[in-house]
């Protein structure tokens, strides 16, 4: 199992929306490392979750880092918005807007992580002449807009390409860039996610649709860490 840090980020699409401020405090109690928020238009995206405002009223309740999805076209006219509430790192898709590097500057200029999505038919190289730009990249593991979907293994893949991609370029001399993983991440998964390279888990109902959301995160670190 690899020694790096691993770091899990529930998704609060899988939480119970009746109670957001609980959960979303819950699950930072019980040692999540960021929260993971997921925007959705039901444009891009054939579902709609939820906007800047829930984001900064959730943002007084918790200090770990808000990790923010934007599943949104065109994104570049929210950025703003979602650095104002309280966002920390804010990832978007290459296919959402006309110029990834335009946005990923803008992100960055507004005092942000920036991060770029890689949907399973999104290559590898959408990201290779914007790494520089990049603090993180995420590979999703299932086609993105609904919760609970199955896990697909054609992604391990490409999560090792970035791997091999991210190490070489920090070897250079780049910044380090977090690899994360989000779509059917279980304590079965997990393992091959983080055995391929990621560092950061996102996990939706691994989590939250769990009793014990503590014993829930522990089960997702590799095992000399847990």
């Amino acid at each position: 199992m690899p020694s790096r840090p691993v770091r899990i980020a529930p998704s609060l699409l899988a939480a119970d929306f009746a109670r957001l401020g609980e959960e979303a405090r819950s699950v930072a109690a019980a040692g999540a490392d960021w929260l993971h928020l997921d925007i959705m238009d039901g444009h891009f995206v054939p579902n709609i979750s939820f906007g800047p405002v829930v984001v900064k009223a959730l943002r007084p309740h918790l200090s770990i880092p808000f990790d923010v999805h934007l599943m949104i076209a065109p994104a570049d006219s929210y950025l703003e918005a979602f650095a104002a509430a309280g966002a920390d790192i804010i990832s978007l898709h290459p296919e959402a807007g006309p110029h990834l590097h335009r946005s990923l500057q803008t992100i960055r200029a507004l005092g942000r992580r920036a991060g770029v999505v890689l949907n399973p038919a999104t290559p590898v190289s959408a990201v290779e002449n914007v790494l520089d730009l990049c603090d993180l990249i995420l590979v999703m593991s299932v086609n993105p807009g609904f919760g609970g979907q199955s896990f697909l293994t054609s992604q391990l893949g490409k999560i090792a390409a970035l791997r091999r991609m991210i190490d070489a370029h920090v070897a250079a001399g780049g910044q380090p860039i977090d690899l994360e993983v989000d779509g059917g991440v279980t304590a079965e998964t997990a393992p091959l996610c983080i055995d391929a390279g990621a560092d950061v888990l996102i996990a939706g109902t691994a989590v939250f649709g769990k009793p014990d959301y503590a014993a829930a995160i522990r089960a997702l670190r590799p095992k000399v860490l847990a």
